[in-house]
């Protein structure tokens, strides 16, 4: 609201636009850039030292709008390229469109380099290069407009993988003010974006905070109990210390009635469906939950699922990731979960019923996560296997103080889970500000000609 309009408009026959300033022009984007492809090469090609190189995962998942070599690591090719393919060599302000996505969200998903140094274009991209470099940022935040998505996401092709072409992007509708124009729309947005994102980082370092206090606090609870006063006694171990008299130091093997891994089935990936009998990964364990939304899930059949009876997933479970970057993450099965099966990186321990969810907080606290590194020769993170885990020490409060510490520590989740959601629900306010205000701007319902920066 605290923006003006432009005091004078002109009616469209633009889709996806009604009207723009009287005296903007409506062109295409084939006028304003020239286009080529990325390298033809695939992940095999890349290696850590050499000339950096942007694909179009990295698009898509690390750096998206703008990127720097500078600032942001990145996989490299052979300086071998620079000579037998420099028209995929990119300057400063040019564009990376990644030419396929896997929802249709993501068509039309682009990075700009914002820096001079040698970077090229890799696979599964397009190179947009703008006719004129000194409109490169005003372009960007054109091309980031709800009213350009919409219009690439109408022209792609597919149905399970969307592919955006040259011939699409060339023929995309655009609009233009003056080039004056065009150089304060860019500064007024860096300003304003800026900000925004700014407040978004704050929002995202509450949460990483919050988390984290929330991980304390079950730690604690589970292994020094709720009473800072309770008389305590030495473990036995030494890198445990102390705990409350007349809890048990005990391993997770004497408390589980089952502890295995589960299986990939024959076939591997390719035997995955849309639907059919929920397939668990270690993708779907987290420390806060199961993560099963429709991007994240995968199905395999009934008959699969019934071969693989030894790994079949009950309600109440406690399922632990044992290899990869992700080991050491645990969650607890919901009584009412949906009939699942789970694969090979992730362990399903079972425990009686009285003391399963609480044995879940346990497996999440610091006393269990360190000991899972420890497991890992030289760090690495390799994997756990089942008798590692079977050994895991664990610290046992009598039946009483274990009930009351449950109720704690599910109290103070929800406490903090509050204050997250309402922080990631900010976010995503802060974020429909900043593509409203892209959008007003490119589209000329502000006038920012005025615009003063700091």
């Amino acid at each position: 609201m605290k923006y003006q309009a432009y005091p004078e408009y002109r009616e469209l026959d633009v889709d996806w636009l009604e009207e723009l300033p009287s005296h903007w022009e409506v062109s295409k984007l084939r006028y304003m850039f020239s286009f080529g492809k990325g390298l033809t090469i695939t992940k095999a090609n890349l290696i850590d030292d050499g000339v950096p190189c942007v694909n179009y995962g990295e698009v898509h998942s690390k750096y998206g709008f703008e990127v720097n070599p500078t600032i942001h690591p990145m996989k490299c090719v052979s300086k071998e390229y620079l000579k037998t393919s420099s028209s995929a060599l990119l300057s400063r302000g040019d564009f990376v469109f990644a030419d396929t996505s896997e929802d249709i969200d993501g068509s039309g998903n682009f990075t700009q380099l914002t820096s001079e140094e040698d970077v090229f274009a890799g696979y599964h991209t397009i190179i947009g290069r703008p006719k004129d470099n000194n409109c490169s940022r005003f372009y960007a935040y054109l091309l980031d407009a709800q009213q350009i998505r919409t219009q690439i996401r109408y022209a792609v092709k597919g149905v399970k993988v969307f592919s955006i072409t040259q011939a699409i992007l060339r023929g995309i509708n655009i609009w233009l003010p003056t080039l004056e124009e065009r150089k304060k729309i860019a500064n007024f947005l860096d300003h304003e974006t800026a900000k925004i994102d700014t407040l978004i980082e704050k929002q995202q370092q509450l949460i990483k905070l919050l988390k984290e206090k929330r991980q304390a606090v079950i730690s604690h609870a589970v292994t020094k109990g709720l009473n800072p006063d309770a008389p305590m006694r030495d473990s036995g171990v030494e890198w445990l210390g102390e705990v409350p008299e007349g809890w048990v130091v005990s391993r997770v093997g004497f408390h589980a009635q089952k502890i295995g891994s589960g299986k990939t089935p024959r076939g591997g990936a390719e035997i995955y469906k849309d639907e059919g009998v929920m397939f668990l990964r270690s993708q779907n364990i987290y420390d806060d939950g199961l993560r099963i939304s429709k991007d994240e899930s995968v199905f395999i059949t009934n008959k699969i699922h019934e071969e693989m009876s030894g790994t079949k997933v009950q309600g109440g479970d406690v399922l632990l990731n044992i290899t990869g970057g992700s080991i050491g993450r645990t969650c607890f099965v919901p009584n009412e979960f949906v009939e699942a099966n789970v694969n090979q990186h992730v362990c399903i321990i079972r425990f009686p019923s009285s003391i399963n969810e609480y044995f879940s907080y346990i497996l999440k606290s610091a006393l269990v996560k360190e000991q899972i590194i420890s497991c890992q020769p030289g760090g690495n993170r390799e994997s756990l296997n089942i008798e590692q885990a079977s050994n895991l020490i664990v610290c046992i409060p009598p039946k009483k103080e274990r009930e009351q510490i449950l109720d704690f520590i599910k109290a103070s989740i929800r406490k903090y889970d509050n204050v997250i959601n309402n922080a990631v629900r900010a976010i995503g306010l802060i974020k429909e500000r900043r593509t409203a205000l892209i959008s007003a701007a490119v589209t000329g319902k502000i006038d920012v000609r005025n615009w003063q920066g700091p």
